[in-house]
């Protein structure tokens, strides 16, 4: 099936640079604390602390219970290539959960898209410097107006986009790392029904996860919930009548790379 980004990805059933030296990390943060003040933020959120000891590639995930991965292997194929405005973030978000599930790291050559899946490759140019990165699609957004593609700081440094925060530039869809891809996994399969994206204990992961899947999808919601005196807020979609019709959507999220759970549908109070 062809996207509206342009590619192409399997069916319906459906990074990271060289670790740094401690002494020019210390040596870059102030200057992408004060380059990152110059930006416009792509949430309303407040700043968080970093450590150069997370310059590696996370692995975590922020749902409670993830989907498993699908698939293993890389999918190469060839994308069109747009003219897009591109930005960059980086400290404010450093450490904090991607629409993935994935822990966002600055360090780490991966980017923002509105519509191509997760996983997908992307070769970003600078057209007045020629010069060029490959990232990973592992996040959602930009949030602001006109803006296309966020890069993470280390992807915009390697085309010089850290001084002039925004730029236009060339983008190409190499494949996609077929690790994306998810399963659905059920938690109910009768009664009326909803599916079940992302449960987090800050409430500000869960409306940010929430204002990244309503880029392309209606009636998202959050949900509190307790669990063993524990606060959850837990992020849904929709409410269906039978399996068939959550599976549909469920589906297409999971293979647009999202963890996904169907579950019984809860009246919000």
């Amino acid at each position: 099936m062809k996207t509206s980004a342009g590619i192409y990805f399997k069916g319906q059933t459906a990074k990271d640079e060289r670790r740094r030296p401690a002494n020019l990390v210390y040596c870059l943060l102030p200057i992408a604390f004060f380059l990152a003040s110059c930006t416009a933020a792509r949430f309303e959120t407040a700043p968080v602390s970093i450590s150069p000891e997370t310059e590696e590639k996370h692995s975590g995930k922020a749902v409670e219970k993830p989907g498993k991965e699908k698939h293993a292997g890389f999918e190469k194929f060839k994308g069109d290539r747009k003219g897009i405005l591109a930005s960059w973030y980086g400290p404010d978000f450093h450490g904090r959960p991607t629409s993935s599930g994935e822990l966002f790291n600055m360090y780490a050559l991966t980017c923002a898209h509105k519509e191509y899946p997760f996983g997908t490759k992307l070769r970003v140019v600078n057209p007045k410097n020629e010069k060029e990165v490959e990232c990973t699609v592992n996040d959602r957004g930009p949030f602001i107006a006109g803006r296309d593609l966020d890069l993470s700081y280390a992807a915009a440094r390697k085309i010089d986009l850290i001084g002039p925060g925004t730029g236009h530039v060339i983008v190409e869809p190499l494949g996609r790392d077929l690790r994306y891809v998810k399963y659905i996994r059920y938690g109910a399969s009768n009664g009326i029904l909803t599916i079940q994206v992302g449960s987090f204990r800050d409430e500000a992961n869960a409306k940010r996860l929430k204002a990244a899947l309503e880029i392309n999808h209606k009636n998202v919601y959050v949900i509190e919930a307790n669990v063993g005196g524990a606060q959850y807020y837990r992020v849904r979609i929709g409410k269906f009548n039978n399996k068939a019709d959550a599976a549909k959507i469920g589906n297409a999220l999971a293979n647009e790379g999202y963890n996904v759970m169907v579950t019984k549908f809860e009246q919000q109070i």
